[in-house]
């Protein structure tokens, strides 16, 4: 008791008991360089939970929407040197959402110096500007035609602070600020990020247009991934490195294995043969020795095939990628549904992350390899 007596103390100096019990305290709690009336009534057994707290209105002001928490703190906390590090952190935190909140305005000299550099950046480039010029968005165009964003959300200490940017870039967007920068530099570094990444993005154009991407379904210009529709209810899945486009990609079959252990077998066989001189797409084509379905033939609805049980084609974001290996049935399904499935019968069997089991479909003997989610 006489230590925790003499840190609280130590800690808050200004709190100090009132009675000889010690159950009455009162003085100042303080926080980012100011100080704050409070008292606090204990019970004689100098248990918090049953415990009191009086706050000066400015103290109660500042808490306004803590209530909840420091009672929590109050039911929690073993002693009153506990409850009172715990009040000073929500005080902290309060405290400084509050200073955010009511934070000054910008100067005159922050909106004429922002207006006359987005004129010198030219309007047209401009394409949303809010009320408070605190964020700030700006369009340009790539080589080849893509139109590209870039958010600027512009901090009160602008232009000494950077921006906060965002984009939709398949890597990280670092800008280099200094004091003397302004939106026209940020704006260069942009248009350098967007000639670095064309190769990445004509890349994935090609595929996108030349081949039944199934996922994702609309894809963003960061998104490094295509699922690629194949014959025989078979696909592939490939990662594109964005600094490198034209290498091999990492590659994962999906589909019956009859159908998609021949290809892995080409690609071992053939990687020799790619050559990064050639655009990704005929690559995988060369290697894989196939041409992939075309648009111009088929439609989407060829490939979107629902799952045998549950009878949709998403499920949580996901599409069925497991497929029954018989020649006559190829019936896909979603990794949880046949999960479930398998796991209801009676004559399914595991080993390990396997499960062996019939095909809902045929009858015929299915494997599931289950994912690390499933125990």
């Amino acid at each position: 008791m006489a230590e925790m007596e003499a840190s609280l103390l130590r800690q808050f100096p200004l709190l100090l008991p009132q009675n000889r019990e010690k159950t009455v305290y009162e003085g100042f709690i303080s926080a980012q360089g100011r100080d704050f009336h409070l008292k606090i009534l204990l019970p004689e057994d100098l248990q918090m939970k049953n415990a009191r707290l009086l706050c000066s209105w400015q103290l109660k002001t500042i808490l306004n929407g803590y209530h909840q928490i420091v009672q929590q703190r109050m039911q929690h906390s073993p002693d009153l040197m506990s409850f009172m590090m715990e009040l000073k952190m929500v005080l902290e935190v309060a405290l400084k959402n509050k200073q955010e909140l009511y934070a000054p305005p910008p100067s005159p000299q922050f909106y004429s110096s922002l207006m006359e550099e987005i004129g010198t950046l030219g309007w047209d480039k401009l394409v949303y500007v809010d009320t408070c010029l605190s964020t700030i968005k700006l369009k340009a165009e790539d080589a080849s035609g893509r139109k590209h964003l870039i958010t600027l959300k512009l901090k009160t200490k602008y232009p000494t602070e950077s921006p906060d940017c965002v984009v939709d870039f398949p890597v990280s967007f670092s800008v280099s600020w200094t004091p003397q920068s302004s939106l026209i530099s940020i704006y260069s570094q942009f248009l350098a990020a967007l000639e670095s990444l064309k190769a990445f993005w004509d890349v994935m154009d090609e595929i996108d247009e030349k081949t039944w991407v199934l996922e994702p379904e609309k894809p963003t210009r960061s998104a490094t991934t295509r699922r690629i529709a194949l014959e025989n209810k078979a696909s592939i899945n490939i990662e594109v490195d964005p600094r490198h486009p034209t290498m091999l990609p990492e590659c994962c079959f999906l589909g019956a294995d009859h159908v998609v252990k021949p290809l892995g077998i080409k690609l071992s066989r053939n990687i020799h043969l790619w050559d990064p001189e050639n655009s990704l797409l005929q690559n995988l084509k060369d290697v894989l020795e196939i041409d992939f379905p075309a648009r111009a033939n088929l439609e989407k609805s060829d490939f979107s095939l629902d799952c045998g049980i549950c009878y949709a084609y998403q499920l949580d974001g996901a599409i069925p990628d497991q497929v029954c290996d018989n020649l006559h049935c190829g019936q896909p399904f979603h990794q949880i549904c046949l999960y479930e499935w398998l796991r209801g019968l009676l004559t399914s069997r595991q080993s390990f992350n396997i499960i062996f089991g019939e095909c809902p479909y045929c009858s015929k003997p299915i494997t599931l390899k289950m994912s690390g989610r499933k125990s």
